[in-house]
């Protein structure tokens, strides 16, 4: 149940005075007290019904809110705690909020990189132990997707705090295609997650534009003296990524028209989880099969996710891209060819030409 202000400070202002344990309160004690706290702090001049004190009361002495007050009545009339030490204060949150808040402390861990989320567990067990509720070990109710054995995650935080503090980096890297590890003065501007993999965006100091880094690829990382920090000046990131599937994208990238044919059986699933945001349907078919149109950057994530879909999927333009999934998909097919149908040398190396084009 979520509290709104006034009867947060109807509940504060009749704690405070139940906890008086010198005077004795009546209901119209209450009233007056609870008026004058509302005029104070809310300018409010109408005071406050009996029946709203009353209807109070019984929900501070409920579990909805997690207070359980002990508040009882002493000759038929006078208000008190009787528990003296008793205060909802005592209760910062209720046991149901306690819940929520590992729920999504569950959640957050899965981004394991990022060493605040176990301070957040910290915290949470600490409060835990302060409103005396019981760890239960229930079976977690939700799963997410997570490698942890994946390389880099270790350099989420300081990356996180690199962009926070707009502190140049020194980066000792090596991409899959480099044969030695190099060294790149960088200034880190975001941090991105596709399918697990997590990635750094930013500016090296001997390139133009934006350059990708995978985490999963970086060695080192040095902080630098933040006179040399080159602050981004581009347009915001969910913009700058919004025609684009995945992270591989250069600052003169443009997204593209992209016609695909999806097949009846695969229609449905596309339908529902679009493969981009900009998805539209052309056309439906009368044997079921959709036509349907993405504006993206034509880019590897873009061909993986067609190639995913194998024969459930056609790409009708653009003509480039079409060309290149159907190498892509010949050239697959040829790893299943029995000796016998493999096609003669000049048909592989022809393949092996249009491969490298």
């Amino acid at each position: 149940m979520a509290l709104n202000k006034l009867a947060l400070i109807r509940y504060k202002t009749i704690d405070s005075c139940l906890r008086l344990r010198h005077r004795k309160w009546t209901l119209e004690d209450l009233m007056e007290k609870v008026s004058d706290a509302l005029y104070e702090f809310e300018g409010i001049k109408n005071g406050i019904s009996k029946r709203t004190i009353q209807g109070d009361i019984q929900l501070m002495r409920s579990n909805k809110l997690g207070y359980n007050a002990p508040i009882i009545v002493t000759h038929r009339k006078f208000y008190t705690y009787e528990d003296p030490k008793y205060s909802i204060s005592n209760s910062p949150i209720s046991v149901g909020d306690m819940q929520k808040m590992k729920e999504a402390v569950e959640v957050l861990k899965h981004v394991s990189g990022f060493s605040s989320f176990d301070e957040m567990s910290d915290i949470v067990a600490r409060l835990e132990d302060s409103i005396h509720t019981k760890k239960d070990n229930q079976p977690a109710i939700i799963q997410m997707e997570s490698n942890n054995l994946l390389k880099g995650l270790s350099f989420i935080s300081p990356l996180h705090q690199a962009i926070r503090e707009k502190t140049p980096l020194l980066i000792s890297y090596q991409s899959f295609k480099a044969t030695q590890r190099q060294d790149l003065i960088f200034s880190p501007y975001l941090l991105k997650e596709y399918r697990n993999r997590w990635f750094l965006i930013g500016h090296h100091k001997k390139s133009e534009g934006l350059m990708t880094l995978a985490l999963d690829r970086i060695n080192t990382i040095e902080e630098m003296g933040k006179n040399s920090y080159i602050a981004y000046t581009g347009i915001d990131f969910e913009r700058y990524f919004s025609d684009t599937i995945g992270v591989t994208k250069t600052q003169k990238d443009r997204g593209q028209r992209v016609i695909l044919e999806i097949n009846a059986r695969n229609a449905p699933y596309v339908e529902t989880k679009p493969i981009h945001p900009s998805q539209q349907i052309l056309d439906k078919k009368e044997d079921g099969s959709v036509l349907i149109r993405i504006d993206v950057v034509l880019n590897f994530e873009l061909e993986r996710e067609i190639l995913g879909f194998g024969e459930a999927i056609k790409v009708l333009t653009p003509r480039n891209l079409q060309s290149r999934i159907r190498q892509r998909l010949t050239a697959a097919a040829q790893l299943y060819l029995d000796r016998s149908e493999k096609p003669t040398d000049t048909a592989q190396n022809q393949h092996a030409s249009n491969r490298l084009s």
